[in-house]
């Protein structure tokens, strides 16, 4: 099973860049999308041409901003789908879907950004803390897949220039010890153990033309319960394909 996740940073300005291509080359299983920056109202008023594929929306309340989306296979086996944790300040804004396949869980994030000056810090440890205890919850019945952009660089070689970066979101001390909570509660950052001394990111800022020096971070994660690990076959990061300031990134399991 092939598995994709992409922070695409708008889905009509994604679709106008060569998103349908991009899927038709890849032919995922499943492909998760976060901040998809549309409204259910705005939604409503578009019709996106998806091949192939079901579509599963979880759109925030305000408009232009946050939310996520699955696209699966028509012929894929799918148990259930469930957008939210069931808590109003966190689902309003679209941040996690649940996938149930057979064999695991597939958990579609989008973590909050902690924001310049850290003013969402508190709201982001928050979620960060409901979701940790929703997918042990989860995890009693099956193993889970977490992906999506966790909007944290874990170690310093996440990120290019760690030093300068220090206390800045997404590299804050509380952010870095969240991710090592949650790792050591049986899940396995699967880029990081299959290339432990791989140096590859997943985002970069729009400004300076930093992506063209490939100065960026590493902030987009396929974790999984330890159960997974040896199914396991391929976990990287697409890096050359461009359409946002984020690469996607994929996970190749055994069925």
């Amino acid at each position: 099973m092939k598995i994709i996740s992409w922070n695409i940073n708008g889905i009509r300005a994604i679709v106008k860049k060569g998103f349908v291509d991009f899927l038709k080359k890849e032919e995922p299983d499943i492909l998760v999308l976060q901040e998809i920056k549309i409204s259910q109202a705005k939604k409503e008023l578009e019709t996106f041409d998806f091949a192939n594929y079901e579509e599963f929306w979880f759109p925030a309340q305000r408009p232009g901003y946050s939310g996520t989306l699955t696209l699966y296979k028509k012929n894929l086996n799918i148990i259930s789908l469930k957008n939210g944790i069931g808590l109003e300040k966190f689902d309003n804004e679209g941040r996690i879907q649940t996938i149930e396949l057979k064999d695991f869980y597939l958990i579609n994030t989008y973590f909050p950004n902690s924001n310049h000056e850290l003013s969402r810090l508190p709201y982001k440890l928050e979620f960060n803390n409901e979701l940790l205890k929703y997918l042990k919850k989860l995890e009693k019945n099956k193993p889970i897949i977490l992906t999506g952009d966790l909007n944290v660089a874990h170690q310093p070689i996440d990120l290019a220039r760690p030093k300068d970066n220090e206390g800045n979101p997404g590299y804050t001390k509380e952010e870095r010890d969240w991710m090592t909570k949650f790792l050591k509660n049986d899940f396995i950052d699967t880029f990081r153990f299959l290339n432990p001394e791989k140096i590859k990111y997943s985002w970069w800022s729009y400004r300076f033309n930093v992506r063209a020096k490939n100065i960026g971070w590493r902030i987009d994660y396929f974790c999984v319960s330890k159960k997974l690990i040896k199914k396991i076959i391929k976990s990287d990061i697409l890096d050359q394909v461009m359409g946002s300031d984020h690469a996607p990134i994929i996970l190749e399991i055994k069925n």
